[in-house]
């Protein structure tokens, strides 16, 4: 099986964070792999990733990043496949990460998803494979109707709840 997708973080420090995207491709039989790289203790072996990620089968790479948040920005500069940033939370709750990860310089961008956004930049990323692909297009079709229903059975269990004062 050749993974489409490829999830980055730069320490399993991020793994409890990007175990929800790895856990949703794997519901959506959506191959994926998972590395540990960083920007700035394995800086070589980051622009050999990206450079050779599209060769290997990759379509889509989600990279996580706190702190200094750079691995989404380097690899991008590095490969022509969309990249999806995960800021994680961290110092100062991940804002510093999330602005580190948008601000990117014309001709390098990143997708960026919200904090610790990792189950959706998986969706996102599969979003994009379902472009090409009409299987992935119905499953996250079916999920994405899923959504609803959550919300209907919710108002359903919500209309039962008995309180002196509701109406």
């Amino acid at each position: 099986m050749t993974p489409l997708v490829s999830i980055i973080m730069g320490s399993t420090s991020d793994l409890p964070v990007m175990e929800k995207a790895c856990k949703w491709l794997d519901e959506q039989e959506i191959p994926f792999e998972v590395n540990a790289l960083s920007a700035h203790r394995t800086p070589q072996a980051v622009e050999e990733f990206a450079h050779n990620a599209a060769g290997r089968g990759i379509r889509v790479i989600i990279a996580a990043a706190g702190m200094a948040a750079a691995l989404p920005g380097v690899i991008a500069a590095s490969t022509t496949l969309p990249v999806i940033g995960v800021p994680i939370k961290g110092m100062l709750d991940g804002l510093d990460a999330m602005l580190s990860i948008i601000q990117m310089p014309p001709g390098i961008p990143v997708a960026t998803v919200g904090v610790n956004g990792a189950m959706n930049a998986a969706i996102l990323a599969a979003e994009m494979l379902a472009l090409t692909d009409p299987a992935i297009a119905r499953r996250v079709s079916d999920y994405k109707a899923g959504l609803g229903k959550k919300i209907e059975k919710a108002n359903q269990e919500l209309a039962t709840l008995d309180y002196k004062f509701k109406v």
